[in-house]
C-alpha cells in the first residue's frame, strides 16, 4: 500500500465518537477491501447514521441479539447483516463499547480494482453503478457475514480498512431522511452524502408492507 498522508488508516479514536459526528466525517474516506485476487478501493460518498437504543430505525433499538452483537462491542469493527434473504450490508460500529450505534455505508466511487468489482457486479452499466446503494457496495466488495466483526483498525492489510483519504468539505455535505426508514425515525436527517456525486443512490421513502387479508363481514 502506497504511503502518504491520505493513505494512513483511521485509528479507533476516529470511531469512538457520537455516530452523528462520525457519519458525515466518513465521506471522502477510502475503504479498502483486501481479497485473495487483489484489493478494491472506493471513496465513500453516502452513509447513514443509526443511534442504537435511541433510534427506532436501528437494529439495536430493542436490545442485543445474536445478529447485532457486534454493535455492542468496541468501535471500529464491521457489522455485516443479511437482508431480504439475498443481500448483505456493511456498517461501521461507532461510540463507546456497550452503547451500540453504527454507520451504514450506502454508496461509494470505486477508485481501484474496477475489474474485480465488475466481476461481482456484472449488471452494473458503468463504474458509477458498481457501489450505488448498500447492497451493491457490499456485493462489489465481496462482503458477507464472514466479515461480521472484522476490526477495520487492525492495519492496512486487514480484510477491511478505512484510510484518511480526502474528507469532503462541509459545504459539499448534504443531509436528509434515511432511505426506507419508517415510524418515529422516518424524518431524522441522518443520511449524509456528497453533493453532485453520481455514485450516490436515489432516495426512497419508506413504503409499508401490505398484508393480504380477507375482510370479514359482521352481521346480526
Amino acid at each position: 500500500m502506497t504511503a502518504g498522508p491520505d493513505r494512513e488508516p483511521l485509528d479507533r479514536s476516529f470511531f469512538d465518537r457520537p455516530v452523528l459526528e462520525v457519519a458525515p466525517d466518513l465521506l471522502g474516506r477510502v475503504l479498502v477491501r483486501s481479497t485473495p485476487d487483489g484489493p478494491i478501493e472506493l471513496r465513500l460518498t453516502e452513509v447513514e447514521a443509526y443511534a442504537g437504543p435511541a433510534d427506532p430505525g436501528s437494529h439495536a433499538y430493542r436490545g442485543r441479539t445474536e445478529r447485532n452483537a457486534v454493535m455492542f462491542g468496541p468501535p471500529g469493527h464491521a457489522y455485516v447483516y443479511f437482508t431480504y434473504g439475498m443481500w448483505h450490508c456493511l456498517n461501521l460500529v461507532c461510540g463507546p463499547e456497550g452503547h451500540p450505534s453504527g454507520v451504514l455505508l450506502r454508496a461509494g466511487e470505486v477508485l481501484h480494482g474496477h475489474a474485480r468489482a465488475h466481476q461481482r457486479r456484472p449488471k452494473a452499466r458503468n463504474d458509477h453503478e458498481l457501489a450505488k446503494g448498500p447492497a451493491r457496495l457490499a456485493t462489489a466488495l465481496g462482503v458477507d457475514r464472514r466479515l461480521d466483526g472484522t476490526d477495520v483498525c487492525a492495519g492496512p492489510d486487514a480484510a477491511l480498512a478505512i484510510l484518511t483519504g480526502h474528507p469532503a468539505r462541509p459545504a459539499q455535505v448534504l443531509s436528509g431522511p434515511r432511505t426506507g426508514v419508517g415510524g418515529e425515525g422516518a424524518t431524522h436527517p441522518w443520511r449524509f452524502w456528497i453533493d453532485g456525486e453520481p455514485s450516490v443512490s436515489p432516495y426512497r421513502a419508506h413504503t409499508p408492507r401490505r398484508r393480504n387479508s380477507t375482510r370479514r363481514q359482521v352481521g346480526t
